[in-house]
């Protein structure tokens, strides 16, 4: 029996490291997806999301580690691994020149349980013409398909490598509302990149995110909210705030200016901000909440101090 079948994740990473000649793309990375999640995998261009889904989707064989599919080696089970999961890729994959009903009784035969009822209802909610070669649809229309034939044979696992990119504000609204439609019918397990962060925000509850190929946060995205903030003393007498004050509460950098002092902490916690406020003489601090974009930005620029 499978680790998933026992309640172990649907989709994991032991230990992956990818490499392209001297170029190290994803350095040991572990995490794990649990049944019914969205998981978000976060980084910039080249920290190796794509790599890690060609390693999931048993496409690439890893440098080292393995990737698990259902609880078995992506790499050995792509076989039959990949009747159970759904894939949404960058680049759309139908041929330009079969139009989106020729792509559906293609896949059909493929897919046991494969739903073409199903399939033309979702794309005649998307608007999708089924007569238009793929070639002559839209970049939007492209992947509303993409997302239509991956979803066709209800797939236990969902993985998206960035579906959103180069879509317009309505077509990026469309496809979110189908995948918030699809987890709450059948609670399908969703693994996605993304450069999209407001918009997966609303959907995932754990991310992940890869700086230069390097695992550096993997967390619940509440409990990953709930740790950062933004604290602001907003006096020009704050500049000369010691950053050693500051220190429990890990700040990530700094900002000295005539405003006074700004950081973002990445340990907040209540007593400790109490007991700094209580410092003598010390400027009653402004503190606010960040957004996963705002958190992704601070994580990414480093732990540095920078004078205005």
């Amino acid at each position: 029996m499978s680790a998933a079948r026992d309640g172990g994740p649907v989709a994991a990473f032991e230990g992956v490291t990818v490499r392209y000649g001297s170029v190290l793309a994803a350095d040991a990375v572990t995490l794990a997806v649990g049944r019914g999640s969205v998981y978000a995998v976060l980084g910039r261009n080249g920290a190796g999301k794509s790599s890690l889904v060609r390693c999931l989707l048993g496409q690439q064989r890893p440098a080292a580690g393995r990737a698990t599919l259902f609880g078995d080696d992506a790499w050995r089970s792509r076989r039959e691994a990949m009747a159970r999961v759904g894939v949404v890729p960058e680049e759309p994959d139908v041929p330009p020149e079969m139009d989106a009903a020729e792509a559906l009784a293609f896949c059909a035969p493929l897919y046991p349980r494969f739903d073409r009822v199903g399939a033309h209802a979702r794309l005649a909610r998307f608007g999708v013409p089924r007569d238009v070669p793929a070639g002559r649809l839209s970049k939007g229309q492209k992947g509303q398909l993409g997302l239509a034939l991956a979803l066709a044979h209800h797939p236990e696992l969902l993985v998206l490598d960035d579906p959103t990119l180069g879509l317009d504000v309505v077509a990026r609204k469309a496809l979110y509302e189908e995948l918030v439609g699809e987890l709450a019918d059948r609670g399908t397990t969703v693994v996605l990149t993304t450069h999209d962060l407001a918009g997966v925000e609303a959907i995932a509850d754990r991310v992940g995110v890869l700086v230069e190929g390097r695992l550096v946060l993997d967390e619940e995205l509440e409990a990953l909210k709930a740790r950062f903030r933004r604290v602001r003393f907003g006096t020009a007498a704050a500049a000369a705030v010691p950053g050693e004050l500051l220190a429990p509460l890990a700040p990530l950098r700094l900002v000295r200016g005539g405003f006074g002092v700004e950081t973002v902490v990445e340990r907040f916690d209540e007593a400790a901000f109490e007991r700094l406020r209580a410092q003598e003489r010390m400027p009653e601090p402004e503190v606010s909440g960040m957004s996963l974009e705002e958190i992704f930005i601070a994580v990414n620029g480093g732990a540095q101090e920078v004078r205005r």
